[in-house]
């Protein structure tokens, strides 16, 4: 018995069809085309994007045929929204979170409403990265469009309706629009009625895991899925990435080591209002009923890209076409110990609750004209963990107990990445076995849905498999103590520089 998941990420696309027993057994990627038409507009094509996704469905389901789909589930991106007109077509491109559009509503005198009221509601404040001030732009600057909207819908959403799903959106993705009230799940009147909004217009919450359609004959057909697949309700990217992790109870994090390195704690019982406003964290549904998760989060990955295309573009290249991995070579060649670099991932978008700031700077101190560019790559890594511990140790002290961390993504591939994390975080990392938890975790949700599973802990215990456990260096809590406070002092430093707090 199998089960598809389907990830729709900012940048890329994945489909695979997952055994029950956690075996990949076919998978595939495309990425996504980023459109900015106007300088800081970001934006995908949905239209497109579904062109791709039935490409990656009869790719993957045509390798798997001998274990016939019963069951799928999507897990997608936060905040960005599709909207559907009348004929069922996508009426514009999909406003994405990074987008600058939006943000003259953050402005006092524009402000729908106050940061304690919005917490107290929907478990976070206002921010320009949220579904919220994407609508209000396009109400006030794209009115035609507006008006003909039949239904506002989050990706997950979208790509579940297209496939034969009823217009349905589960709590953690209806969260990320701030219009969602947390404690009564279900859309918040108060919240709507503020921002001038018709309820009838957006996805009715369901719980997650719920079925929530089927597949119809024809497009089963056209795709190459068997008759019935059922349809099931699926979750926030980062949620589903959490389940594909086995990242369900009190004291467990996910680590996805993506674009962005994001932390995912999960907990019970909310902390305090003004406890987490003040440290900058949120509150979203977890996937799993009766939890909530928070994110602290970098552009990790996304600087060790820049590193690789500034200082390594000749051997990226010879490795795309080999088909090595450039990144096992550039990290054998950091040193041993403490880099001489520091680096600080300033102005990087790293607290949810927070507006997007202007595009991501960082500073790098010590460099000299000799520093081999292997002390650099290792300072980077450094310098985005230790931002991760700052951040995590403002979680701690909101209440919100963190242990074994679980990585997954591609930065989790390398054991050094990973034995730094476990170092500078002073926490055992968690290598699961499959990489790509977001399509995991919406397989796993699928087969919750579909009954093989009573819960998701019952699937996760099945089909999440641990790989590597790293455990913290006694030696390394003593090399960086003094690294740890000179990176908090270089960051206070740059605070200020262009808005950062």
């Amino acid at each position: 018995m199998s089960f598809l998941g389907i990830d729709v990420g900012t940048t890329g696309l994945k489909a695979a069809v997952i055994s029950d027993r956690g075996r990949i057994l076919a998978s595939a990627y495309e990425e996504c085309a980023l459109h900015q038409p106007e300088p800081g507009w970001a934006e995908l094509d949905a239209e497109a994007a579904w062109g791709q996704i039935r490409r990656l469905i009869l790719r993957t389901v045509s390798q798997a045929k001998r274990d016939p789909v019963k069951a799928l589930a999507v897990s997608s991106l936060g905040e960005a929204m599709v909207l559907v007109g009348p004929q069922g077509e996508a009426l514009a491109p999909s406003i994405l979170n990074s987008d600058v559009r939006g943000a003259e509503y953050l402005e006092r005198g524009k402000r729908p409403i106050g940061d304690s009221r919005l917490y107290a509601l929907n478990g976070n404040t206002l921010g320009n990265q949220y579904g919220l001030t994407k609508l209000l732009w396009i109400r006030d600057h794209r009115r035609s469009i507006f008006d003909r909207t039949e239904k506002f819908l989050p990706w997950g959403s979208y790509v579940a309706w297209k496939l034969g799903a009823e217009p349905v959106v589960d709590y953690s993705l209806a969260n990320r629009t701030l219009l969602f009230d947390l404690e009564r799940e279900t859309w918040s009147v108060e919240l709507m009625s503020r921002a001038g909004l018709d309820p009838s217009k957006f996805p009715e919450p369901r719980r997650c895991t719920e079925a929530v359609g089927t597949v119809p004959v024809g497009l089963a057909a056209e795709l190459g899925l068997p008759e019935g697949v059922r349809i099931i309700n699926g979750a926030h990217d980062q949620c589903a990435s959490a389940v594909g992790c086995g990242v369900l109870e009190e004291g467990q994090a996910a680590c996805g080591m993506g674009t962005y390195t994001c932390v995912t704690p999960v907990f019970r019982r909310r902390p305090p209002a003004a406890s987490m406003i003040r440290r900058g964290l949120n509150t979203e549904h977890h996937a799993a009923p009766g939890r909530y998760v928070c994110f602290i989060f970098n552009q990790g990955g996304a600087w060790v890209r820049w590193f690789r295309g500034a200082f390594a573009q000749a051997e990226w290249q010879a490795a795309r076409e080999t088909g090595e991995d450039v990144y096992s070579r550039l990290f054998a060649e950091m040193p041993e110990g403490p880099s001489s670099v520091q680096f600080v991932p300033h102005l990087t978008p790293s607290k949810v609750i927070k507006a997007f700031s202007p595009p991501a700077q960082g500073v790098l101190a010590g460099v000299e004209p000799g520093t081999p560019r292997g002390e650099i790559l290792k300072g980077i890594i450094e310098g985005v963990t230790l931002d991760l511990r700052r951040r995590l140790e403002s979680v701690d002290t909101a209440g919100i107990r963190v242990g074994e961390l679980r990585a997954s993504g591609g930065g989790s591939r390398s054991d050094l990445w990973l034995q730094l994390c476990a170092d500078l975080l002073e926490r055992p990392v968690l290598r699961t076995q499959v990489a790509e938890a977001g399509v995991l975790g919406a397989a796993i949700i699928a087969g919750v849905g579909y009954g093989v599973f009573p819960s998701l802990e019952a699937g996760a215990s099945q089909m999440v498999g641990a790989e590597r456990l790293f455990e913290p260096r006694r030696s390394a809590r003593t090399e960086y103590a003094a690294r740890y406070q000179k990176f908090l002092e270089l960051s206070a430093g740059c605070r200020g520089w262009a808005g950062e707090n």
